[in-house]
């Protein structure tokens, strides 16, 4: 592969304020396939910052010698089409660049329940002094559903608050991990999710994870049970999560992700006192757009490089 700077198309606004971070390199942007007319022919790589599929997949067609494509997200559920999936170009995303905030978000909603910040919150908008019992979480059991980049994000952190941790994984890693008491394969979900005290969802969304949480699910959980999902919305079914809540067979839960983004107005989830909602920002920090950003510009360089890239997607997987 040459050394020579390879030019990249970035799918985005023009106006997106982190473009200043690649005037080094060669690029043009557009959010439009005619913006791509002049280099679609030149260009070796292509940079899916924002925009929609549809977009990405007439670009991609347009350009005959693009060696390589970059997702801004790590989730990719919106993202594949066939032509994309079936050919031989290197798919890579942002995976790990926004787990560390995810990571202390679950915790955050660990803490949230065990502590009761409800009930206080309650109580200070009513104006009462009233003293109750709070949960430690020290000894208590987190289960883990997907031990990807994210789910591990969390295991460190929950584990170092001195909790169980336990993790459900397609492929059980064959040493061991100094963070997991023990893995679970797919078909042992239940029997995973009847141990915990805290079920943090942090699993990409392919056709085997939609709604993998579902009545069977909440079913073999403790009724204190708090579920919390960092991952994608859809693999939890919602409205057999809703009926769950109001039906008080778990606690609550802690989301930041839904089957519907936004959540309607008029949705069930909003009415429901023992559920924690958060707009799909737990992994916004104020610098995420520029972290995002110089993962790319790394990538780059060992693309330019010819060396290996991180974050190689599995597309049939999805992952």
């Amino acid at each position: 592969m040459s050394s020579s700077q390879p030019l990249v198309l970035v799918l985005t606004d023009s106006d997106d304020p982190q473009l200043r971070m690649l005037k080094d390199l060669p690029h043009v942007v557009g959010n439009r396939l005619d913006d791509f007319s002049q280099a679609a022919k030149e260009a070796a790589a292509i940079f899916y910052w924002s925009g929609s599929r549809d977009l990405l997949r007439s670009v991609l067609l347009a350009c005959p010698s693009v060696r390589w494509v970059h997702s801004r997200s790590a989730g990719l559920d919106s993202l594949l089409f066939p032509e994309l999936v079936e050919s031989d170009i290197p798919l890579t995303n942002g995976s790990g660049v926004f787990s560390q905030s995810l990571g202390e978000f679950a915790l955050a909603m660990i803490l949230y329940f065990a502590k009761d910040f409800p009930r206080m919150l309650r109580n200070r908008g009513a104006h009462r002094w009233e003293q109750f019992d709070l949960d430690a979480i020290a000894g208590q059991t987190a289960g883990i559903v997907g031990y990807g980049d994210i789910g591990r994000a969390v295991a460190r952190r929950v584990h170092a608050m001195g909790m169980h941790v336990l993790a459900l994984k397609r492929h059980v890693p064959a040493s061991a991990d100094p963070f997991i008491d023990q893995f679970y394969k797919p078909e042992e979900l239940t029997k995973m999710l009847g141990r915990c005290d805290y079920v943090v969802a942090a699993a990409p969304l392919t056709p085997e994870t939609r709604h993998m949480v579902s009545d069977a699910a909440f079913a073999a959980m403790k009724p204190s049970a708090v579920v919390i999902n960092v991952g994608r919305g859809p693999v939890i079914d919602q409205a057999a999560l809703v009926r769950a809540l109001e039906q008080k067979k778990i606690r609550g839960a802690g989301l930041d992700v839904f089957e519907q983004e936004p959540v309607p107005a008029g949705d069930p989830i909003w009415k429901l006192e023992n559920v924690f909602v958060s707009p799909h920002c737990a992994d916004h920090t104020r610098d995420w757009l520029e972290q995002a950003m110089l993962f790319f510009l790394r990538q780059y360089e060992r693309f330019r490089n010819g060396e290996a890239l991180e974050n190689i997607v599995n597309k049939k997987l999805g992952y």
